[in-house]
């Protein structure tokens, strides 16, 4: 690694794991950095998500911060990964030097990401949580298709809706009760895709939460596997 290298732990998103973040973390990692990327508790193969919650996810981040004995960090989070992203960034302000939100919401105090979502939005997930067995939101092609890559191959999207895993309910449910990482006085970036439409709000409302402008980058919600590239440099100069 280069002098100048840094350390970059890798949030995903809803029904994502460490998988989507390789394609990034592999060119970060050859620009003379160190990438982790994290699988949250039950998102892995075979994992139960009932019973997980949120706090569980911002534990698990701290835990694996802390366990590798990770300093100057910074966290990227996608999609809802900015929750647990916010969460860890305050147990962990003395070792974390910056947060990079790509297409992710940015949490308020007290509400949850179910409450961002537009009222019909929100009570099709709250129903598709109460009829599962393990109180989880089953992956779907046609959130694949209709959201998260739009226009792209076929073949692709089902490779990826074959990836997602169940997600527990109550990292929808939950709320954090701590502001937002720029109050600890932590530099932030928000990077937003060209052709994102999985967003349950517009991306420029959850950047000015952290009193940026979006940073444009290609891309539908699933960037970091068709533009990794793209969205590796966008981390690293943005």
């Amino acid at each position: 690694m280069t002098e100048t290298a840094s350390t970059y732990v890798l949030i995903p998103g809803a029904w994502h794991g460490a998988w989507s973040w390789r394609p990034v973390a592999e060119r970060l990692r050859a620009a003379g950095h160190r990438a982790v990327c994290l699988t949250l508790p039950g998102t892995g193969d075979g994992d139960d998500p009932s019973g997980v919650g949120l706090q569980d996810a911002v534990d698990h981040v701290v835990s694996e911060v802390e366990r590798r004995d990770l300093t100057d960090v910074t966290l990227v989070a996608h999609s809802w990964g900015g929750y647990p992203l916010t969460g860890a960034a305050h147990r962990l302000s003395g070792k974390v030097s910056r947060a990079v939100f790509y297409a992710a919401q940015v949490p308020l105090r007290g509400r949850s990401l179910l409450d961002d979502n537009p009222p019909e939005a929100a009570a099709w997930l709250r129903s598709l949580i109460d009829a599962s067995p393990t109180h989880s939101i089953p992956p779907t092609l046609d959130f694949v298709q209709g959201i998260f890559m739009q226009g792209a191959e076929e073949e692709a999207q089902r490779l990826v809706a074959e990836l997602l895993t169940p997600l527990p309910g109550h990292y929808f449910l939950d709320a954090l009760d701590v502001p937002g990482v720029t109050e600890l006085g932590i530099p932030a970036l928000y990077l937003l895709g060209e052709d994102d439409r999985a967003l349950p709000l517009p991306g420029t409302e959850f950047a000015a939460r952290l009193g940026l402008e979006p940073v444009m980058v290609p891309g539908t919600h699933e960037g970091l596997l068709t533009h990794p590239d793209e969205i590796a440099k966008a981390i690293l100069t943005g």
